[in-house]
C-alpha cells in the first residue's frame, strides 16, 4: 500500500518517472487515464503516451469516475492516475475538493502500489481571468489532499525528482 505522487510543470517529465516506477515493480499496471482527445494536438499527446507504455499493461480511460476506476483495479496490481490535473478540470461545476479526498483515499488505501501524475499550476502569475484563477485554486487543493495522503511525493523539474517532506 503504498501512494507516491509525482507534481510539477507541464513536460516536467512526470509521465516518463511514473511509467519507469511502475516498470521497476515488475507487475501487472492498470494505468488510468483521464485525458479526452478534445482536439488534434491532446489526441497526439495521447497517443504519444500510450507509445511510452507496455502493451500489456490495461489502460483504463475515466475522465471522472477517478475513486471508482481505482477501487476497480486488481488487488497487489500497480496503477498510474495520469494526470489529477485534467481529472480536476473534467469535473467542472462539482465538488471537485470531496472528491479528490475521496479518490485519494482510496488510493493511499489500495493493496498495491499507486502513482499519481499532477501539475504544479500555482507557481507562476496570478492568472488574470477568474475561471483560470479558480481552476488554479481548485488543483492546488486537490494536489495538497493527495501529497497528504501520500507515502511519498516527489517534485519534478527537469526530469529531476525533488523528495518533497
Amino acid at each position: 500500500m503504498t501512494l507516491v505522487v509525482l507534481i510539477g510543470g507541464a513536460r516536467s517529465g512526470k509521465s516518463r518517472l511514473a511509467v519507469e516506477r511502475a516498470r521497476a515493480e515488475g507487475g501487472p499496471v492498470t494505468f488510468i487515464a483521464t485525458g479526452e482527445p478534445g482536439d488534434e494536438e491532446m489526441a497526439e499527446r495521447i497517443a504519444r503516451h500510450r507509445a511510452e507504455r507496455p502493451a500489456s499493461w490495461t489502460t483504463v480511460e475515466e475522465p471522472v469516475a477517478l475513486a471508482d476506476a481505482l477501487a476497480a483495479v486488481p488487488p497487489g496490481e500497480t496503477a498510474i492516475v495520469d494526470c489529477l490535473s485534467l481529472w480536476v478540470a473534467n469535473l467542472a461545476g462539482r465538488d471537485v475538493e470531496a472528491a479528490g479526498a475521496a479518490a485519494a483515499r482510496v488510493a493511499a488505501a489500495r493493496d498495491g502500489l499507486t502513482i499519481a501524475v499532477t501539475n504544479e499550476v500555482g507557481l507562476g502569475i496570478v492568472p488574470e481571468g477568474a475561471l483560470a484563477r479558480a481552476y488554479r485554486d481548485r488543483l492546488g487543493r486537490v494536489n495538497a489532499l493527495w501529497v497528504e495522503a501520500a507515502d511519498e511525493a516527489w517534485f519534478v523539474v527537469a526530469g529531476r525528482r525533488l523528495r518533497l517532506e
